[in-house]
C-alpha cells in the first residue's frame, strides 16, 4: 500500500507541518482496534533511549523491531526475526513510525483490521547508537547502528538499506538486519525458541485466548492500558484493609461490601521463616481479600472444598466440604444433585471476594475448586497433571520431570500453565472444552504421564500405596474425577511464612532461584503486580484434547 507521505521514505519525524504519525493513523480504526492512537502526548524517555521488539501474528508472523527516536518509534518488520547469530542475516521491511506508547502494547488487533493478530512484547530494553550522535540522519543514509541491551537480545546489531530510500514501487523500503561478531553473538541462536513475552510471561496463543489488558484510545496515555474486566472486579481499597488493621482482636469488618465478624485477629495461624515474624489470622485475611480479585475468577462457579487448620498450620487439619449452618444467608452455596445419602450436599461457591474472606476466618488455610462446573458436574474443564515428588525425590528431579512435560505439551500443541505447589511439588493445569468425561480425561493425563514417566523411569512409581513407592516421585493422574481437587493457584499452604502456590511461566523451570515454595502470602503479591497473573490464560476452556496415538 503506498505511503500517505507519497514517495517519501516511511521512517522517521516529518518535516514541520507533517504529523510523524499520520500515516499510522490513517492505517487504523481507534473505534475498533485496542491499540493506542497516539492522540495522547507521551513524552520520549528521559535519558536512556527505550527499543522493543513485538512477535505479531498477523496473516504471516514476524517480529516488529522499534526504537525510540524523536518521540516515535521508528520501525522495521523482520519476517524472522532477530538473532543473535552473526551469520545470518535478516530481511527487514521498514514500516510507518509508531507512538511511543505502542512499547507497551500486547493484546489482539481484531481480525479485519489492519494487522489483525495477536501481539506479545516479546522483548524490550534500552539502546545506544553507535558511530552517530544523530540516529535519524544514519537511518535516512541507509546505515544504522545500534548496541542494544534487552532482555534477550543484546549487543551491536546493524541495519542497512537496499536500494534507494522509498522502496520499490509499494514505498515500502527493503533492508538487512544483522548481529556484529561480538560478545554478544552467539552462533545458532533462534528467536522462536524463546517464544514467551518479557511483559507477562505468555505466548501469543495465550495472549490470543485470554488477552489481559485492552488499551482504551479514547484516555490519555497513562490511563490508557487497562485490565479487561477490571470495572467488574471488586477491588478492597485502602481504607478497607486499614479498617482491618485498626480492629482489636476481634470486630466486624466491613469488606466487599459484606460485613463479617472476625475473630481471634492476632493469633499466630502459620509459624515464622526464619529473619521473619509469625503470620496472624489478620495478616492471613488481609491476605484474602488482596487476592480476592485474582483469583475469584478461578473458583467462580465450582464447589470449593475447604482443608482447614483451625488451630494453625502446625497442627494437623482435616477437610471441611458443607456449608455450616451458621454461615451468613449471602453466602454462595450448591446443592449437590449428585450426593448420595450421608455426602456432602450443600458446599461453598465463591462467587464474590468476600466469600473467600470468609472462607478465610472459617480456618480455611488451603483453597481447593472442582474442576468442573456446578451446572455440569460430570464434565471437568481442567486435565491435571500432578508431580508428586517422593521421599527420595530432590528439587532437580522434579525439575527434570517438569521439563519433560512441558515438551511433551509443546509437542501436542497443547496450552499448559505451570504452578509451583508451595510444598515440594509442580502442579499443570489445562484447560479443556467440556466435553470429555473423567474417565476420558483421566486416561488421558495417563497417557501422556506415562510417556513421560518412561524417559526417566528410575524417578518414578506407579504404586497407589505411598509406602510402596520406595521414595520415587508419583505422577498422579488419579485427580482428574469428580470431588478430587488440587489447591487452587494463589492459595496458601500449611507452612512456615505462609507459602502461596503460585503460578510460574514454563522458562522459569531454568530459573536456578525457583523454589517450589519461594513466594509467601508476604511476596507473592508484588510478583503478581511485576509479572501480572500467568495463570489467566487457564480460564479460556475452548481447547480440545488432542488423539494421542
Amino acid at each position: 500500500m503506498p505511503s500517505a507521505r507519497g514517495a517519501r521514505s516511511p521512517h522517521h519525524r516529518a518535516p514541520d507541518g507533517d504529523e510523524p504519525l499520520a500515516t499510522y493513523r490513517e492505517k487504523r480504526r481507534f473505534d475498533r482496534t485496542p491499540e493506542p492512537s497516539g492522540d495522547a502526548s507521551a513524552p520520549a524517555t528521559d535519558g536512556a533511549r527505550r527499543f522493543v521488539v513485538q512477535r505479531h501474528r498477523a496473516r504471516r508472523l514476524h517480529y516488529d523491531v522499534r526504537f525510540e527516536i524523536d518521540g516515535v518509534l521508528v520501525s522495521w518488520a523482520v519476517p524472522k526475526g532477530p538473532t543473535l547469530d552473526p551469520g545470518t542475516r535478516r530481511m527487514a521491511v521498514h514500516v510507518e513510525d509508531h507512538p511511543i506508547e505502542y512499547a507497551d502494547f500486547e493484546g489482539v488487533i481484531p481480525k479485519g483490521e489492519y494487522g489483525g493478530g495477536d501481539v506479545i512484547v516479546w522483548d524490550r530494553g534500552t539502546w545506544e547508537p553507535h558511530g552517530t550522535d544523530d540516529p535519524a540522519t544514519a537511518i535516512r543514509n541507509g546505515d544504522f547502528h545500534a548496541d542494544l541491551h534487552g532482555e534477550k537480545l543484546r549487543g551491536r546489531f546493524v541495519l542497512v538499506r537496499r536500494g534507494g530510500p522509498g522502496g520499490e514501487g509499494d514505498g515500502k523500503e527493503q533492508w538487512l538486519l544483522l548481529h556484529k561478531h561480538d560478545g554478544d553473538a552467539v552462533e545458532g541462536w533462534d528467536p522462536e525458541d524463546h517464544p514467551r513475552s518479557v511483559l507477562s510471561g505468555r505466548t501469543n496463543e495465550e495472549v490470543k485466548a485470554a488477552p489481559e489488558r485492552l488499551w482504551r484510545s479514547d484516555l490519555p496515555a497513562a490511563e490508557a492500558s487497562i485490565e479487561l474486566d477490571a470495572a467488574a472486579v471488586e477491588w478492597p481499597d485502602e481504607d478497607q484493609i486499614a479498617a482491618l488493621d485498626d480492629l482489636g482482636k476481634q470486630g466486624t469488618w466491613e469488606v466487599f461490601g459484606r460485613s463479617l465478624k472476625v475473630t481471634n485477629l492476632d493469633k499466630v495461624l502459620f509459624p515464622a521463616r526464619a529473619g521473619e515474624k509469625p503470620v496472624t489470622k489478620r495478616d492471613f485475611l488481609r491476605y484474602a481479600a488482596e487476592i480476592a480479585p485474582t483469583l475469584v475468577p478461578y473458583l467462580a462457579g465450582r464447589a470449593l472444598n475447604l482443608h482447614r487448620y483451625p488451630e494453625g498450620a502446625d497442627r494437623k487439619g482435616f477437610w471441611h466440604k458443607e456449608v455450616p449452618s451458621h454461615a451468613p444467608d449471602w453466602l454462595p452455596r450448591w446443592d449437590n444433585p449428585l450426593a448420595d445419602p450421608g455426602e456432602t450436599r450443600t458446599y461453598l461457591v465463591v462467587d464474590e471476594p468476600a466469600a473467600l474472606v470468609w472462607a478465610a476466618n472459617f480456618g480455611a488455610l488451603e483453597w481447593h475448586p472442582w474442576t468442573s462446573r456446578t451446572d455440569e458436574p460430570e464434565r471437568p474443564t481442567y486435565a491435571l497433571f500432578d508431580l508428586d515428588p517422593g521421599e527420595r525425590t530432590s528439587w532437580e528431579e522434579v525439575l527434570a520431570l517438569a521439563r519433560l512435560h512441558r515438551t511433551a505439551f509443546e509437542h501436542l500443541h497443547i496450552r499448559a500453565y505451570p504452578k509451583v505447589t508451595g510444598r515440594r511439588g509442580i502442579q499443570i493445569w489445562v484447560p479443556i472444552s467440556r466435553g470429555p468425561t473423567f474417565d476420558e480425561t483421566r486416561d488421558w493425563v495417563e497417557q501422556v504421564s506415562r510417556t513421560v514417566g518412561r524417559v526417566l523411569p528410575d524417578l518414578v512409581s506407579w504404586k497407589w500405596e505411598k509406602r510402596e513407592r520406595k521414595g520415587l516421585a508419583r505422577l498422579d493422574y488419579t485427580q482428574n474425577a469428580i470431588n478430587k481437587t488440587l489447591v487452587a493457584p494463589y492459595s496458601t499452604r500449611p507452612g512456615a511464612g505462609a507459602p502461596v502456590s503460585t503460578p510460574i511461566s514454563w522458562d522459569e523451570l531454568d530459573d536456578p532461584e525457583l523454589r517450589p515454595d519461594r513466594w509467601t502470602i508476604r511476596t507473592v503479591l508484588d510478583r503478581l503486580a511485576t509479572r501480572g497473573d500467568l495463570f489467566r490464560g487457564a480460564l479460556s476452556t475452548e481447547q480440545r484434547l488432542p488423539t494421542l496415538r
